[in-house]
């Protein structure tokens, strides 16, 4: 069946539709990753979004049952230039089609995606439906133009329950660690790379009152990954508040970095297509060390707000300069905007666990005396 991507500056891209025949509603943004779809699609952060793949050729290894980052998929939409049909893999249990046909999402395949993904770059994030009602092209327009999200991402992909994770190995140095993660969209292999290092995790709703925090007994907070904008999410931000008062250590990743920065002062802003991929080069300023790093965040932290507040900036993103980790100069807390624990190849950022353990090691030693 014929489909067509509509987004609001006007521009119409033909393909065919595959998965749901159903109309999506979303922001469009690229993905520049060669593989991980998969992950893509069940990754929280791309909540209420459709998602282009700039690679072109996506499914060739087909839906397993082990790579997903959440219980389903999380687009609105998806857009790639093909979609394999003879995919092959021992650890495959589904096409891509049927996968997305399952879970009630549309795709669109056979568009030029690489046109596309300069249209985003040149106008920015945008908003665009894909549908199969090709009779009224230019009312969708109007439409898509006027649509507005009805609702805010992060309570939607939240855990609506307290649940509890417990370390697969134990510590290298021998010692427990108690966190408390409080889930604004988590992935999985977030959890996952935690565990591995010998972190027990309690996972709570991102509006969990301070009080219930604490109630836990956490040696240490994870402030998880997330949807949406960060000043959307007022409740998670005033319990960062309480809880760096509490002197407990802090670590945040993606949207968890960015709700940081604003509960100890600092501002967000949308970058005009944000960063979405397996390659993004991260500084760390304390060692000039590069890594290659994988993100999916459209917001970013302000460098400029930070000036007067006790926050240092220790990441840098060296395609633009952004900021990609900061540390609180006086109390134990810090946060990267990037993802350590999905590793695009190298699993060389795994150290900041290591970094958020010490942390603890030092307020436990400090709490003690």
């Amino acid at each position: 069946m014929r489909c067509a991507l509509v987004l609001e500056t006007g521009k119409i891209f033909f393909g065919e539709c595959f998965g749901a025949e159903i109309e999506a509603w979303g922001e469009v943004v690229f993905n520049t990753g060669m593989t991980g779809y998969q992950e893509v699609l069940t990754d929280p952060s791309y909540a209420d979004q459709i998602v282009c793949m700039t690679y072109p050729l996506v499914g060739n290894y087909g839906v397993n049952l082990t790579d997903n980052q959440s219980k389903k998929i999380q687009v609105r939409g998806f857009i790639v230039k093909e979609a394999a049909e003879g995919p092959n893999h021992w650890q495959m249990e589904w096409l891509l089609s049927e996968k997305l046909l399952k879970a009630g999402v549309p795709g669109i395949k056979g568009i030029d995606t690489r046109a596309l993904t300069r249209h985003i770059r040149e106008y920015g994030v945008l908003k665009g439906v894909i549908t199969s009602d090709l009779s009224k092209l230019e009312d969708t327009v109007v439409k898509i133009k006027q649509w507005q999200n009805p609702e805010k991402p992060v309570p939607a992909v939240s855990t609506p329950e307290i649940y509890s994770l417990p370390a697969i190995v134990p510590n290298p140095n021998g010692k427990k660690y108690h966190v408390v993660a409080i889930d604004f969209g988590i992935k999985g292999n977030i959890l996952h790379a935690m565990q591995q290092k010998g972190f027990d995790i309690t996972v709570v709703p991102y509006n969990t009152p301070v009080e219930d925090i604490l109630a836990l007994k956490p040696d240490g907070i994870f402030l998880s990954n997330g949807p949406g904008d960060p000043k959307d999410v007022s409740e998670g931000i005033q319990t960062i508040q309480g809880l760096v008062k509490e002197e407990r250590p802090i670590f945040g990743i993606c949207l968890g970095h960015q709700l940081l920065a604003l509960a100890l002062g600092g501002d967000t802003y949308k970058l005009k297509f944000g960063h979405r991929g397996g390659n993004q080069p991260v500084q760390d300023l304390r060692t000039s060390k590069v890594t290659i790093t994988s993100q999916n965040h459209g917001y970013a932290v302000a460098e400029n707000s930070l000036k007067n507040l006790p926050l240092k900036v220790t990441h840098l993103n060296l395609n633009d300069k952004t900021v990609e980790g900061i540390i609180h100069t006086e109390l134990p807390a810090f946060s990267v905007q990037y993802h350590p624990e999905a590793g695009p190849g190298p699993s060389d950022s795994l150290y900041l666990f290591d970094e958020f353990a010490a942390l603890i090691d030092v307020w436990r030693d400090r709490d003690a005396t």
